[in-house]
């Protein structure tokens, strides 16, 4: 299983890219009456994301950022928060370095 893990690494590194998106999120805030509160302030999980320079493949945990962008007005970016999702797959290898 570990072996599967290192090679799929440098891919999973690769969806903390998409925490990016939580950046527009700057430019066109979320309406503060729009439901999601507390799945945006998950966004700030994304900051777990910087262990992928410690950790190959904890980069994923980046993807969180977009997060930020959860149930926004426009539905273009209301899909990339939810695509922050993604940053599940980099937790395996968080668990892992923190449990060895």
């Amino acid at each position: 299983m570990n072996d599967i893990l290192d090679q799929l690494a440098p891919i999973a590194g690769l969806f903390g890219l998409l925490g990016f998106a939580g950046l527009a999120g700057l430019r066109r805030p979320v309406d503060k009456s729009r439901s999601g509160t507390g799945v945006r302030l998950m966004g700030l999980l994304g900051l777990a994301g910087l262990a992928g320079i410690w950790i190959p493949g904890a980069g994923a945990m980046g993807a969180a950022g977009a997060l930020g962008l959860w149930n926004h007005q426009s539905p273009r970016l209301a899909l990339w928060g939810k695509l922050g999702w993604t940053f599940i797959f980099g937790l395996p290898y968080l668990v892992r370095a923190l449990v060895s």
